[in-house]
Protein backbone atom coordinates (compact mmCIF):
# COMPACT_ATOMS: atom_id res chain seq x y z
CA UNK A 1 0.00 0.00 0.00
CA UNK A 2 0.95 3.26 -0.89
CA UNK A 3 0.00 4.99 2.39
CA UNK A 4 0.59 2.42 4.76
CA UNK A 5 2.42 4.99 7.55
CA UNK A 6 -0.90 7.63 7.45
CA UNK A 7 -3.27 4.27 7.42
CA UNK A 8 -1.29 3.19 10.15
CA UNK A 9 -1.38 7.00 12.26
CA UNK A 10 -5.00 6.88 11.75
CA UNK A 11 -5.08 3.80 13.08
CA UNK A 12 -3.31 4.44 16.19
CA UNK A 13 -4.85 7.99 16.59
CA UNK A 14 -8.10 6.43 16.48
CA UNK A 15 -7.46 3.97 19.33
CA UNK A 16 -5.51 7.09 21.40
CA UNK A 17 -8.35 9.43 21.03
CA UNK A 18 -11.35 7.17 22.04
CA UNK A 19 -9.82 5.73 25.47
CA UNK A 20 -8.77 9.07 25.80
CA UNK A 21 -11.56 12.05 25.26
CA UNK A 22 -14.47 9.34 25.26
CA UNK A 23 -14.11 6.97 27.98
CA UNK A 24 -11.72 9.03 30.31
CA UNK A 25 -8.59 6.59 30.55
CA UNK A 26 -5.13 8.13 31.76
CA UNK A 27 -2.79 9.57 29.40
CA UNK A 28 -0.08 6.42 29.54
CA UNK A 29 -2.77 3.92 29.16
CA UNK A 30 -4.10 5.58 25.71
CA UNK A 31 -0.55 6.06 24.30
CA UNK A 32 0.20 2.42 24.93
CA UNK A 33 -2.80 1.67 22.92
CA UNK A 34 -2.63 4.25 19.96
CA UNK A 35 1.25 2.79 19.92
CA UNK A 36 -0.11 -0.67 19.89
CA UNK A 37 -2.33 0.08 16.72
CA UNK A 38 -0.03 1.84 15.13
CA UNK A 39 2.77 -0.71 15.35
CA UNK A 40 -0.36 -3.56 14.39
CA UNK A 41 -1.45 -1.19 10.95
CA UNK A 42 2.36 -1.50 10.14
CA UNK A 43 2.24 -4.71 10.25
CA UNK A 44 -0.80 -5.71 8.81
CA UNK A 45 -0.70 -3.24 5.83
CA UNK A 46 3.13 -4.13 5.06
CA UNK A 47 3.58 -6.51 2.04
CA UNK A 48 5.71 -9.79 3.18
CA UNK A 49 8.37 -9.22 -0.13
CA UNK A 50 9.86 -12.66 -1.32
CA UNK A 51 13.54 -12.75 -2.42
CA UNK A 52 14.92 -13.67 -5.00
CA UNK A 53 15.68 -16.69 -3.92
CA UNK A 54 12.38 -17.59 -2.68
CA UNK A 55 10.76 -16.10 -5.94
CA UNK A 56 12.44 -18.04 -8.55
CA UNK A 57 14.84 -20.42 -7.37
CA UNK A 58 16.54 -21.35 -10.58
CA UNK A 59 16.83 -17.65 -11.75
CA UNK A 60 18.69 -17.35 -7.95
CA UNK A 61 21.20 -20.16 -9.13
CA UNK A 62 21.84 -18.44 -12.13
CA UNK A 63 22.87 -15.41 -10.62
CA UNK A 64 25.18 -17.01 -8.27
CA UNK A 65 26.97 -18.78 -10.65
CA UNK A 66 27.31 -15.49 -13.07
CA UNK A 67 28.93 -13.96 -9.61
CA UNK A 68 31.24 -16.38 -9.74
CA UNK A 69 32.28 -16.22 -12.94
CA UNK A 70 32.32 -12.70 -12.69
CA UNK A 71 34.40 -13.00 -9.80
CA UNK A 72 37.48 -15.21 -11.80
CA UNK A 73 37.29 -13.01 -14.27
CA UNK A 74 38.04 -9.31 -12.16
CA UNK A 75 40.34 -11.82 -9.98
CA UNK A 76 42.31 -12.25 -13.44
CA UNK A 77 42.82 -9.31 -14.12
CA UNK A 78 46.07 -9.21 -11.14
CA UNK A 79 48.27 -12.20 -12.80
CA UNK A 80 47.78 -11.56 -16.35
CA UNK A 81 50.64 -10.11 -17.82
CA UNK A 82 48.83 -8.55 -21.16
CA UNK A 83 47.58 -4.86 -20.77
CA UNK A 84 45.54 -5.34 -23.87
CA UNK A 85 43.92 -8.47 -22.15
CA UNK A 86 43.99 -6.66 -18.77
CA UNK A 87 42.31 -3.75 -20.53
CA UNK A 88 39.75 -5.91 -21.88
CA UNK A 89 39.14 -7.61 -18.69
CA UNK A 90 38.47 -4.06 -17.04
CA UNK A 91 35.76 -3.45 -20.18
CA UNK A 92 34.24 -6.75 -19.83
CA UNK A 93 33.73 -5.98 -15.90
CA UNK A 94 30.27 -4.53 -17.20
CA UNK A 95 28.69 -7.77 -16.04
CA UNK A 96 28.83 -6.88 -13.30
CA UNK A 97 26.39 -4.39 -13.93
CA UNK A 98 24.70 -6.86 -16.40
CA UNK A 99 23.61 -8.82 -12.91
CA UNK A 100 22.61 -6.54 -10.46
CA UNK A 101 20.28 -4.97 -13.43
CA UNK A 102 18.96 -9.26 -13.67
CA UNK A 103 19.14 -9.27 -9.93
CA UNK A 104 16.93 -5.92 -9.36
CA UNK A 105 14.67 -6.41 -12.30
CA UNK A 106 14.42 -10.37 -12.90
CA UNK A 107 12.01 -9.74 -16.07
CA UNK A 108 14.62 -8.18 -18.03
CA UNK A 109 16.48 -11.54 -18.68
CA UNK A 110 14.34 -11.91 -21.97
CA UNK A 111 16.89 -9.12 -23.44
CA UNK A 112 19.97 -11.02 -22.97
CA UNK A 113 20.26 -13.99 -25.15
CA UNK A 114 23.42 -16.08 -24.39
CA UNK A 115 24.82 -14.14 -21.76
CA UNK A 116 24.33 -16.47 -18.83
CA UNK A 117 24.60 -19.67 -21.12
CA UNK A 118 27.02 -18.44 -23.63
CA UNK A 119 29.28 -15.04 -23.05
CA UNK A 120 30.13 -15.36 -19.40
CA UNK A 121 31.24 -18.96 -19.10
CA UNK A 122 33.26 -18.78 -22.40
CA UNK A 123 34.46 -15.69 -21.39
CA UNK A 124 36.01 -17.26 -18.46
CA UNK A 125 36.99 -20.06 -20.02
CA UNK A 126 39.20 -18.31 -22.91
CA UNK A 127 40.70 -16.71 -19.77
CA UNK A 128 41.94 -19.62 -17.65
CA UNK A 129 43.46 -21.35 -20.64
CA UNK A 130 44.80 -18.27 -21.81
CA UNK A 131 46.05 -17.61 -18.22
CA UNK A 132 47.63 -21.59 -18.58
CA UNK A 133 49.73 -20.72 -21.44
CA UNK A 134 51.03 -17.81 -20.16
CA UNK A 135 52.52 -19.35 -16.96
CA UNK A 136 53.82 -22.21 -18.85
CA UNK A 137 55.95 -19.13 -20.88
CA UNK A 138 54.67 -21.56 -24.39
CA UNK A 139 56.34 -20.00 -27.20
CA UNK A 140 55.26 -21.90 -29.95
CA UNK A 141 53.69 -20.90 -32.90
CA UNK A 142 50.44 -22.21 -31.52
CA UNK A 143 50.55 -20.59 -28.04
CA UNK A 144 51.61 -17.15 -29.83
CA UNK A 145 48.18 -18.15 -32.46
CA UNK A 146 46.45 -18.31 -29.34
CA UNK A 147 47.16 -15.45 -27.43
CA UNK A 148 46.61 -13.11 -30.46
CA UNK A 149 43.12 -14.95 -31.11
CA UNK A 150 42.54 -14.52 -27.74
CA UNK A 151 42.56 -10.64 -27.94
CA UNK A 152 40.66 -10.81 -30.62
CA UNK A 153 37.93 -13.29 -28.97
CA UNK A 154 37.91 -10.72 -25.65
CA UNK A 155 37.18 -7.81 -27.99
CA UNK A 156 34.13 -9.50 -29.45
CA UNK A 157 33.18 -10.32 -25.90
CA UNK A 158 33.60 -6.42 -24.73
CA UNK A 159 31.60 -5.61 -27.94
CA UNK A 160 29.06 -8.30 -27.15
CA UNK A 161 28.52 -7.44 -23.23
CA UNK A 162 28.29 -3.68 -24.03
CA UNK A 163 25.53 -4.70 -26.62
CA UNK A 164 23.61 -6.74 -23.82
CA UNK A 165 24.31 -3.92 -21.63
CA UNK A 166 22.72 -1.88 -24.11
CA UNK A 167 19.53 -3.84 -24.73
CA UNK A 168 18.57 -3.60 -21.22
CA UNK A 169 18.39 -0.41 -20.86
CA UNK A 170 16.98 0.63 -24.51
CA UNK A 171 14.14 0.96 -23.37
CA UNK A 172 14.62 3.72 -20.35
CA UNK A 173 16.89 5.42 -23.18
CA UNK A 174 14.45 5.53 -25.45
Amino acid sequence: MKHKDTISALIGSAFFAIPYLALSLPILPSVLIGTSAFVAGELVLTKNKKTLKEENFNLYKVLENAKKQNKRIIEAKSYIDNDEIKAYLTSINDSTKIIKTIEKKPKKIKNIDNFFDYYLPITVKIINRYDEIENNNLSSKDSKKFMTSTINMLASIDKAFRNILNNLYQKEII
